[in-house]
């Protein structure tokens, strides 16, 4: 894994760094997540920021400290399976037997009070409409639309209609974005280049935006280095990732990193007007390719490794792009953006394998009734499946249901975009809703809690609330996250929490 990270990493680094005039000044993209960060740097860099700074971090190691230690609490009463404050029946046992329960997760709160009201929002009504409804409907279909004595977890009973109900929501929300960053792109290049208006200075321009640029151009990086770096680093890729995986013919990765670029471009444009990154579904486009041409013998490997080679591209060229627009807007250095970027880019292509393995020794990782489902994983893998096996790897009448939240995902978006705003503004996200179908009702429980506290500190106090609430929930998920190395440790080392707390019906 960590020679596959490092053989596909850097191309995406190098992909876009030409083109960097061009989208950042040429241009003038927006990158919002980019903009963002460059207004809270520049903004802690005068007496009111100062100020703000130390509230937000006192804020932090407050709620840090509080959800470490209710992490470290809960873990002596988690002995056991569907043991602990984890498995709370907040609403009663049928309920907490259909996933509809409150797990004390501090991780998902906070990730709750990030997220906006209508992404909760969305998360909860999926997480109604599938386990509250269409799941004990059709598991009550046992016997007449899949075997009985079929275990629930095969693709062929319930399981397959929780994977790829999920998957039809996840493409139909996906294509459409897709679609529509295709097309807005094409119309802004279209506009540019109609009104010829790719001037590379301009007279009556503001003194601070010819410093930024000045700066920014001055540090160039020089374009044989990086057409040298992309050269190099693919024919690495290309000899090193068929040795990994066999299965992934060695001209399949050649027409990846000729198609790179392009689609890179075309994704960072994209991100750089809606700042949305559409590299996951550049991903699926390649499995499903991928996996179908392969065929069934190599197909679901191949499709696999495929996806996350041009995702892996396509993302990071993005994600560089953003930072080059933090370093235009706060006066850095391009070449010390890059460099920063590439040892991130090092030091994860390490760490990330370390922490998966970590996970996947010490839990039971990928187990649909277990704490870490992995959801996406499960969703990938049978993308995959379906490219290879086609329709018949559905279950009974599963494919009409696809097609049916395939049409809603795709309606859903059209409404958001042709409605009025005061009315789209409240229609679900497909992406969103798709979530729980696989993975269960709690988490959307718990970021409802979190979606609520917001709610509620806005309403008694919004200055505080919009000033502390993203230091608040970053606090509560990493002082969660942070037990799981500790908890980790332990399972590697046999020991178990004494006290196993679950909950029975009285008769």
């Amino acid at each position: 894994m960590t020679g596959f990270l490092f053989v596909s990493s850097f191309v995406g680094l190098l992909a876009l760094v030409p083109l960097r005039k061009i989208m950042i000044i040429d241009y003038k993209l927006s990158y919002p997540s980019g903009t963002a960060t460059a207004v809270l740097i520049n903004g802690f860099h005068t007496p009111t920021g100062d100020k703000m700074a130390r509230k937000q971090v006192h804020g932090f190691m407050k709620f840090f400290s509080l959800s470490f230690l209710w992490a470290f609490f809960q873990w002596f009463y988690s002995g056991g399976e569907k043991c602990g404050f984890s498995h709370f029946p907040a609403f009663g046992l049928k309920a907490w037997k259909n996933s509809f329960y409150f797990d004390f997760s501090m991780t998902y709160i906070g990730a709750g009070m990030i997220c906006s009201h209508l992404v909760n929002l969305s998360l909860l009504l999926g997480a109604v409409l599938s386990w509250g409804l269409m799941w004990p409907l059709i598991g009550g279909l046992k016997g007449e639309w899949f075997p009985s004595t079929l275990s629930e977890s095969s693709m062929k009973s319930l399981n397959g209609y929780k994977v790829f109900i999920s998957i039809s929501l996840i493409l139909g929300d996906g294509l459409y974005n897709f679609l529509k960053i295709l097309y807005f792109t094409a119309r802004s290049m279209r506009a540019r280049a109609k009104a010829n208006k790719l001037k590379t200075e301009d007279k009556n321009q503001a003194l601070d935006d010819r410093q930024r640029n000045e700066i920014f151009l001055r540090e160039g990086i020089p374009l044989w280095v990086a057409c040298l770096g992309y050269i190099t680093f693919s024919i690495i890729a290309i000899i090193a990732i068929p040795l990994m995986f066999p299965e992934l013919k060695w001209y399949y990765v050649v027409v990846a990193y000729i198609l790179a670029p392009s689609l890179s471009f075309c994704n960072a444009y994209g991100a750089g007007l809606t700042d949305m990154n559409m590299a996951y579904n550049y991903g699926k486009v390649a499995l499903f390719l991928l996996a179908a041409l392969a065929g069934k013998n190599n197909g679901v490997v191949a499709g696999l490794v495929g996806c996350g080679l041009i995702k892996s591209i396509v993302s990071i060229s993005s994600d560089l792009m953003h930072d080059f627009k933090t370093g235009h807007l706060t006066l850095t250095s391009p070449r010390s953006m890059l460099l920063s970027q590439a040892i991130g880019t090092v030091i994860g292509c390490v760490v990330a394998p370390v922490t998966f393995f970590l996970f996947y020794k010490a839990f039971d990782v990928g187990n649909p009734d277990g704490e870490y489902k992995a959801p996406y994983a499960i969703i990938y893998r049978n993308m995959a499946i379906l490219g290879v096996e086609g329709f018949s790897a559905l279950p009974q009448h599963c494919l009409q249901l696809c097609y049916g939240f395939f049409a809603f995902a795709i309606l859903a978006n059209l409404s958001r975009d042709l409605s009025p705003n005061n009315i789209g503004k409240y229609v679900p996200l497909p992406m969103a809703m798709a979530v729980p179908f696989l993975v269960g009702a709690y988490f959307a429980i718990d970021m409802c809690v979190g979606s609520l506290v917001v709610f509620a500190w806005h309403k008694l106090n919004s200055r505080k609330a919009s000033l502390m609430v993203p230091a608040v929930a970053s606090g509560l998920i990493c002082g969660d996250g942070l037990w799981i190395l500790p908890s980790s440790i332990l399972a590697l080392a046999k020991i178990r929490p004494p006290i196993c707390m679950s909950f029975l019906a009285t008769n």
